[in-house]
């Protein structure tokens, strides 16, 4: 484990955003996860800790210690008639971990495919798509306290989950390096297509015999039509959460715009899809400057290539701005500005 001075984070954030972290570390073992925590250099309050860094825009240069989760391992750890429980290391890319499940035929995240980022970010921010969300087959995770210098475990109840939230984004902020993670998945399947387009790209393609092979192809095709490739051009996925609104608040907004997509849901709100606010606002495709709203996707925020953080910060202050203004609705960022 080395300790490194004024390296350059261009190549550890989607973004592609050029700041410098004071000192940076990588760890790939738990016993550098206590070295780190146990080292002259190291101060809880300004250390940032990051993996794929694709929910991440850093706005400005990092004057303490970066910590980089490169934990690997996949492990089946427990296994009953009907679950199988596994284990991924945080450091373990998301979306192999999806095709590790999936090629197992272990069902439950095969929606969750071809989102950015690594293992340890997912309970972070229970991520979701096309239904399905982190928490619904969610075990537990293994954490690293940097105060008490001690490995925990937290149970799903633990994590305090809720849209695109967890304790480790709120009350618990910085305060852990997630290590691993275990996922509950299913022998067998119970199908969720009805989201997005997933059912008319399963038709398009044909298929007659529905697997979670099928769903997640249809997935990963989806998304590579609509999303552009971080390697190409610097993004971070979904910028901003949909919003999920009180009912007399969508009474207004469907008086208005009828066609309007919507997902009402359990708890009596109706979620809207930010992309399509941004978009009706003009913002699709819109350039200014170095970035931009993508032309597939509103959502997506862009770095055309030489953007900093403050301009996409700035572009994403205005995109709120604007939907609050038209169609009197919050939506918040999915991203962490740093």
């Amino acid at each position: 484990m080395e300790i490194r001075k004024n390296v350059s984070l261009k190549n550890y954030n989607t973004f592609g955003i050029d700041v410098t972290a004071e000192q940076f570390v990588e760890v790939s073992t738990l016993a550098e996860v206590e070295e780190v925590a146990g080292d002259s250099s190291f101060d809880i309050d300004k250390t940032l800790i990051i993996g794929g860094g694709s929910n991440i825009l850093l706005t400005q240069n990092v004057s303490g210690l970066v910590v980089k989760n490169n934990l690997k391992g996949v492990e089946v750890v427990k296994e009953t008639g009907d679950h199988v429980y596994v284990k991924f290391m945080a450091g373990e890319v998301w979306h192999d971990a999806v095709l590790y499940c999936v090629n197992n035929g272990y069902a439950g995240i095969e929606n969750l495919s071809l989102i950015p980022g690594l293992c340890g970010a997912a309970p972070m921010q229970n991520i979701g798509a096309y239904g399905v969300e982190l928490v619904n087959v969610f075990d537990q995770l293994e954490a690293f306290n940097y105060n008490s210098k001690q490995f925990e475990i937290f149970n799903k109840e633990a994590c305090e989950f809720g849209y695109r939230e967890s304790v480790f984004k709120k009350r618990l902020k910085n305060k852990y390096l997630i290590c691993s993670i275990t996922l509950k998945l299913n022998k067998q399947p119970t199908f969720n297509v009805d989201y997005g387009a997933i059912q008319q790209t399963l038709e398009a393609n044909n298929v007659k015999d529905l697997s979670i092979k099928a769903i997640s192809d249809a997935v990963i095709q989806i998304r590579q039509s609509k999303l552009p490739n971080p390697a190409e051009l610097g993004n971070s996925g979904s910028f901003f959460k949909n919003p999920e609104i009180e009912q007399d608040a969508f009474d207004k907004l469907i008086a208005d715009y009828p066609n309007a997509p919507h997902y009402p849901l359990a708890n009596g709100k109706v979620k809207v899809p930010a992309g399509w606010l941004i978009e009706q606002c003009g913002w699709k495709g819109k350039r200014v400057g170095n970035t931009g709203a993508h032309k597939n996707q509103a959502l997506v925020l862009v770095n055309y290539g030489n953007a900093t953080g403050n301009e996409i910060h700035h572009l994403a202050l205005e995109i709120k701005q604007s939907v609050k203004q038209k169609f009197g609705v919050d939506i918040e960022p999915e991203v962490n500005v740093v």
